[in-house]
């Protein structure tokens, strides 16, 4: 899929993520297995902070003008805000759950995770980046690119 220049650092992150996500989601019922699936997981979430607050804020803030007017655009932003939000619930929920009382993390909530992490780089793929591409300016994209972390530009880009 061909991705907007300032837009392919972030959509470059997402490939470890697919291949976390799609992993777990064929976890095996083995408590080894379960206990590495969540770590990798929850490690590639912690390690894209900074990728949700560039959606959370620049893009959202970039496409908030566009949303009372643009059903797409509405669309995108509560799918958006909605699943970072279900994304973190999920690890603190269970996280807490086995703290507080001991509970084991189960292959269930190990798909569970790799199944919305999955759903949703497709969403922020097949719908997000396009419709960004489709509404912010050349600056709001190259803003976008600036704020991208250094480690996942490449030095070919020249931007």
């Amino acid at each position: 899929m061909k991705r907007a220049n300032q837009l392919q650092p972030l959509s470059r992150q997402h490939h470890l993520g697919l291949n976390l996500s799609r992993h777990a989601k064929e976890s095996l019922d083995e408590p080894e297995e379960i206990a590495q699936h969540w770590h990798n997981l929850t490690s590639y979430i912690d390690d894209m902070q900074y990728h949700f607050q560039i959606e959370d804020n620049l893009i959202a803030n970039a496409l908030e003008p566009y949303r009372a007017t643009q059903p797409e655009v509405a669309s995108v932003l509560e799918a958006l805000d909605g699943q970072h939000k279900q994304l973190h619930e999920l690890i603190n929920t269970v996280e807490q759950s086995q703290q507080s009382a001991g509970n084991a993390i189960t292959v269930a909530q190990v798909k569970q995770l790799g199944t919305l992490l999955y759903d949703h780089i497709r969403f922020e793929e097949r719908e997000l980046y396009p419709t960004v591409e489709k509404y912010l300016t050349e600056d709001e994209l190259d803003a976008v690119y600036k704020a991208s972390p250094d480690s996942i530009k490449r030095p070919d880009e020249n931007r």
